[in-house]
């Protein structure tokens, strides 16, 4: 197990290695720049232009800008800066040169001056939505595909099937958009955006918003795995036992279904925190989303290298993690040293 957990862990270096590589790629290459003043992409005269790049180290080649970042490099006093391997995301260009992760993940502080917990910072709210999305996904989807199951061809199998291939179809933004104008505008139950997110109130709409796809996903796969299980010899077997329906769909049944629908649930905690751009702009949520959204229209390029290799880090631990629920869901699965 020990073996296996860092062979995997090891496989990290690489990945963020080429996702580093192709995003730093990409946002150079990019027109405009992190000095441009306006939608027009002007930029600041030249003078100033080269102080501020000089200053950043982004007069330096490409190769020596991209080492620096993902390992470290000698500044202009020769001391030698250490990069991602010291946690260092590199300065915001467009925050005054505040640090990536000081942005991401130091929360602000309270009226008495005092910080707050951890998951008041970008990261943590960002975490903090996806787990709400990603629970309430759980506690509808996987009921919801139960019963459609149990109930094959009838009125509440099509129901659920109906909403299923609605939440997968329907891009979330144009959901959000609809819930608004019934509940925002129609109802005046919430507010779009409201002046705090202390509430709970206020994150149900998102979270809703944003763990509906997966919600819909998660209740066909639940479907068609209790489908696949029913048909199963030894559910024949538990039955002819004498054994109560109760006990052959929650012992039996539910437990064998979930395999499959353990197999996204990792990754599809990753891919509700990392994407959630479009929600958390709508719902001006507090989250790296919204913050990721704003460092690629200002082309700032250490927030967008460092959030970037956040997320991947992200979706390759959730990856990891579904191995290690097969073996306590399923323990006739074992992980290779």
């Amino acid at each position: 197990m020990t073996t296996y957990i860092i062979r995997r862990l090891l496989w990290l270096i690489p990945v963020i290695l080429v996702v580093g590589a192709v995003t730093f790629i990409l946002m150079h290459n990019t027109p405009g720049g992190p000095w441009d003043t306006d939608a027009e992409r002007r930029q600041v005269d030249e003078s100033t232009r080269k102080s501020l790049e000089a200053f950043y180290g982004l007069d330096k080649p490409f190769w020596r800008q991209f080492v620096a970042y993902m390992i470290g490099d000698w500044n202009n006093k020769g001391e030698f800066v250490c990069g991602l391997p010291c946690g260092n995301f590199g300065p915001s260009y467009r925050q005054r040169g505040v640090p990536v992760q000081s942005i991401l993940f130091r929360p602000p502080e309270d009226e008495n001056g005092n910080p707050k917990p951890w998951y008041y910072s970008r990261f943590g709210y960002s975490l903090r939505l996806g787990i709400l999305a990603l629970t309430i996904a759980i506690a509808v989807g996987i009921p919801v595909g139960t019963i459609a199951a149990l109930k094959q061809n009838t009125w509440v199998d099509y129901l659920s099937l109906l909403i299923a291939t609605a939440g997968i179809s329907v891009p979330n933004f144009v959901i959000a958009i609809f819930l608004i104008i019934i509940f925002a505008s129609g109802l005046n139950w919430i507010s779009v955006v409201p002046r705090s997110w202390d509430s709970l109130s206020v994150w149900i709409l998102p979270a809703t918003v944003l763990g509906f796809g997966t919600l819909a996903f998660t209740a066909r796969l639940m479907r068609t795995s209790m489908l696949e299980v029913l048909r199963m010899d030894y559910i024949r077997t538990a039955r002819a036992k004498g054994l109560s329906e109760r006990v052959v769909v929650v012992v039996h049944m539910i437990k064998n279904a979930l395999i499959p629908v353990i197999t996204i649930l990792g990754p599809a905690l990753a891919g509700l925190v990392t994407g959630s751009f479009i929600i958390e702009t709508m719902f001006a949520f507090p989250g790296m989303g919204r913050a990721y959204v704003q460092a690629i229209s200002q082309r700032d390029y250490s927030m967008i290298m460092g959030t970037t290799l956040i997320y991947a880090v992200l979706v390759a631990l959730a990856n990891l993690s579904v191995d290690f629920i097969y073996v306590l869901v399923d323990p006739r699965i074992r992980l290779e040293e």
